[in-house]
């Protein structure tokens, strides 16, 4: 949409809970603009003079933006996995990297400097990592009205956290996937805030089960009034790593305009776009794009993303959550709000007297990193990034396909209706000494579908089939299988903790348990290792009582 046609944001101010209405500027905070004003002489505040800062200069070595490849580091053969374990690893790899200093005072009014970022300052940003997101934003995310605003937070726990206290009241509910981040439940449920789960599908929530929903809502059945808010993971859903489609997104969007919902749109793994899974041998070479930052190429990139709920929102309706966590680092908890006026300037009252803003040390060293590399460096940064956690996606389901036997099966209700879903059952070999008879049972122990976004494999586990189970016992048996592959040295994250509504009765679930599996973080060596010691514990699991 171009900027002419884009609209101002619409009142969405009858949206602001009790306690956000209540919040007034905070006395000493108000007293920031008045700082700036050339020639001033402010004794207001009680600011330490930089002098007395103990640091004269932070100097870093910073990766080059294009450190990663943008394609597959080796060919697809039967003995990829080997290159993966005794090839060379990124630790071993001699980093390409640029020194950037960070001085006390600035050279030239307007530099980042120590001085300004470990003073005091207002909750928006520092003025050098505003200009960067603005642009970022503009160039990335394309919102459809003109009168957006940046916030900055300490990362989307936070931003989640901020944006249910100021539009929630207790009593109330929030619209969210049936299967969703477990902390941001936690972060609302003390406060009478209750999650209302929403079905979901291969592309995540589903938006004919949204409109029934809304449509039928009764207040006094459901003890509360219809929920207003929405919180969703879009892409890379946590935990189930689907994306959703734009046709989704806008059939959402036109309900939540419809029914006057806000969505807040958690979006962490928006850069971590990973295409669909294909199996060693049906993967071919693609051409090697260009490996230097450039605007063309930049452009190339933020087309093949699927677009943020901010895209189709033309009357300011959402609140999009970004965080620095996934793409540079998670303890410099660092993120940002992408919103409306409105509620931007509720979100900083409450911010000024909590967090205030995240870290001056954090803030620094990332700005200095993100204008040092520019936004096209930015760019081919997460372009890297995304091909390095494709890689490990690729591998860690190589290894499944190694270790077990893999049936594609198109599914066609829950989760994962709509797309070729993994049936994994044991793949017979003569040195395990398997009996006859459970390799006629053939069973399938668990099902997945390979996330086309994230770092997480979600698998369903077919408890209906161990040998032992009754109508009841699935989480009895999940925990039991977890317990036994932590015992084993290998840790799952386990599904009930993902379950929105714990205690809903919902019949596509009650035949089976669920482990979230990260594939981000570890070696290859272990990753192989941990998917050998899962086959061998599962394999005994299934075999109990037989």
């Amino acid at each position: 949409m171009s900027v002419e046609k884009r609209t101002q944001s619409i009142d969405l101010s009858h949206h602001l809970s009790e306690l956000s209405k209540a919040r007034l500027t905070s006395p000493l905070k108000g007293l920031m603009k008045y700082f700036n004003q050339p020639g001033i002489l402010s004794l207001a505040g009680g600011l330490p003079s930089p002098a007395y800062f103990p640091v004269s200069d932070i100097s870093a070595n910073v990766l080059v933006p294009e450190s990663f490849a943008l394609t597959p580091t080796e060919s697809s053969t039967s003995l990829s996995w080997l290159w993966k374990l005794f090839g060379t690893s990124h630790n071993a790899t001699k980093e390409r990297t640029q020194a950037v200093t960070i001085p006390k005072y600035p050279a030239i009014k307007g530099d980042i400097s120590l001085a300004d970022s470990l003073q005091y300052g207002p909750a928006v940003a520092q003025a050098q990592l505003q200009d960067f997101l603005k642009h970022f934003i503009s160039e990335v995310y394309r919102p459809a009205f003109r009168d957006w605003t940046v916030l900055i937070d300490t990362g989307n726990t936070d931003g989640w956290s901020r944006a249910v206290m100021t539009l929630c009241n207790p009593g109330e509910g929030v619209l969210c996937e049936e299967w969703t981040y477990p902390s941001a439940m936690a972060s609302m449920i003390p406060f009478n805030i209750l999650p209302v789960p929403v079905a979901m599908d291969g592309l995540g929530m589903k938006s004919d089960d949204l409109e029934n929903l809304l449509s039928r809502w009764d207040p006094v059945s459901r003890q509360m009034p219809r929920p207003h808010v929405m919180y969703i993971v879009p892409v890379g859903q946590n935990p189930s790593g689907s994306t959703m489609s734009v046709a989704r997104k806008k059939q959402i969007y036109d309900i939540c305009v419809k029914y006057d919902v806000i969505i807040v749109e958690d979006d962490p793994y928006y850069f971590l776009q990973l295409g669909m899974y294909a199996f060693k041998d049906d993967r071919s070479p693609s051409a090697t794009p260009s490996g230097k930052p450039s605007a063309d190429e930049s452009k190339r990139y933020v087309s093949t993303l699927t677009p943020s709920f901010l895209n189709f929102d033309y009357e300011g309706r959402v609140i999009r959550l970004d965080t620095f966590s996934k793409t540079i680092a998670p303890g410099s908890r660092l993120g940002w709000f992408t919103c409306n006026p409105v509620f931007a300037e509720r979100l900083e009252r409450q911010g000024e007297t909590s967090a205030q803003s995240p870290c001056g040390f954090g803030q620094a060293v990332i700005t200095k990193i993100l204008t040092h590399w520019t936004y096209d460096g930015y760019i081919r940064w997460l372009r890297g990034l995304r091909t390095e956690y494709q890689q490990r996606r690729d591998f860690f389901i190589d290894c499944l396909a190694e270790e077990f036997h893999l049936h594609a099966v198109p599914a066609v209700a829950g989760v994962w209706e709509g797309c070729i879903m993994y049936q994994a059952s044991s793949k017979v070999k003569k040195s395990t000494g398997m009996t006859e008879k459970y390799s006629a049972q053939n069973r399938t122990m668990f099902s997945f579908v390979p996330p086309v976004a994230g770092m997480f494999v979600w698998m369903r586990l077919h408890l209906d089939q161990h040998p032992s189970f009754a109508p009841g016992d699935r989480d009895t048996l999940e925990t039991k299988l977890w317990t036994k592959l932590g015992e084993n040295g290998v840790l799952f994250g386990p599904g009930w903790m993902f379950a929105a509504n714990a205690m809903a009765e919902d019949p596509d679930h009650n035949d089976s348990g669920h482990f979230r599996i990260s594939f981000s973080n570890v070696e290859f060596a272990d990753l192989k290792k941990a998917v050998t010691i899962f086959g061998r514990v599962i394999r005994e699991f299934f075999q109990e009582d037989l």
